[in-house]
């Protein structure tokens, strides 16, 4: 069983695929946020990998409330799993983006391509983060 795990911003949407057992989250693309023309590619993501459920990233206040962007998320969050038929799970994100910068910085990225892969690797921390709470997915969880 796979999760794919969906870092969504205003512009662009990071995708992240687990590996079958639900150790790993690997990066996979970042999708412009354009509506149906975005839902259609996840949806191909989503049956070439043989999902089974989606992880999306809840953007939080560091109070742990949820403001307008994270508001949007939900809705988006909802849409995406009756489209595509699937649960969605919706996992705290607080600093993903944050922590998927300064890696890239650290890894001496140029700020072009750190543009470029930023939402995907989010979204792999996002799901990595998800997947070690889980303890791997041999339990069917």
């Amino acid at each position: 069983m796979r999760i794919m795990g969906l870092d969504v911003g205003e512009k662009r949407i990071g995708v992240a695929i687990s590996d079958e057992l639900g150790f790993t989250a690997q990066g996979v693309e970042v999708i412009p946020n354009q509506g149906e023309k975005g839902f259609s590619r996840i949806k191909e993501l989503a049956e070439m990998y043989q999902v089974e459920r989606i992880v999306v990233g809840l953007p939080k206040n560091m109070n742990g409330t949820i403001g307008e962007r994270g508001e949007e998320t939900l809705r988006f969050g909802k849409r995406i799993g009756e489209f595509l038929s699937l649960p969605i799970l919706f996992w705290d994100e607080r600093l993903t983006t944050v922590a998927a910068e300064r890696a890239l910085i650290s890894a001496d990225v140029s700020r072009k391509r750190r543009k470029q892969v930023v939402d995907k690797l989010a979204a792999t921390l996002i799901l990595q983060n998800y997947l070690d709470s889980q303890g791997g997915l041999k339990n069917d969880r």
